[in-house]
């Protein structure tokens, strides 16, 4: 059986990675055991400006948050985006819509309205963390 193809938002990576007790970092734990996670060079860089902003300083050192990058990245499959789209009610948005329909995904995993409301994209699913959470558990009869 082929492994899932999955795309998480940055905000729900950065939950999922930084509070390992909640439904994102459940999500996460899930989609790496038995998906690919697919990422672009534009949504690796939001990953780690926003994971490295002083914003998190209070929260995890500096050097966790570049453990946590350098952990994350044999995890993603880079995917080259050849075809762009203009569809989210929030351009910011769109770069998710490009790695999934580019990178052949299965899921988007999102936590924002705007991707959320485009539920299905192309083909892709998107779906809340706690929704694949449910459909993972579900398909392996937990």
């Amino acid at each position: 059986m082929a492994r899932e193809r999955i795309v998480f938002d940055t905000n729900l990576l950065i939950s999922g990675a930084l509070s390992t007790t909640s439904t994102p970092a459940r999500a996460l734990e899930m989609a790496v055991a038995k998906g690919d996670l697919l990422a672009s060079t534009e949504t690796l860089r939001e990953l780690t400006e926003k994971l490295l902003s002083p914003k998190f300083d209070a929260c995890v050192s500096r050097e966790q948050r570049e453990a946590l990058l350098l952990h994350l990245a044999p995890l993603v499959e880079l995917v080259t985006i050849l075809q762009t789209f203009h569809a989210s009610r929030d351009p910011k948005d769109d770069k998710f819509l490009d790695v999934a329909v580019n990178g052949r995904a299965d899921v988007i995993v999102a936590g924002d309205g705007d991707l959320l409301a485009l539920h299905p994209f192309r083909g892709v699913a998107i779906v809340t963390p706690a929704e694949y959470v449910r459909r993972e558990a579900q398909s392996v009869g937990v």
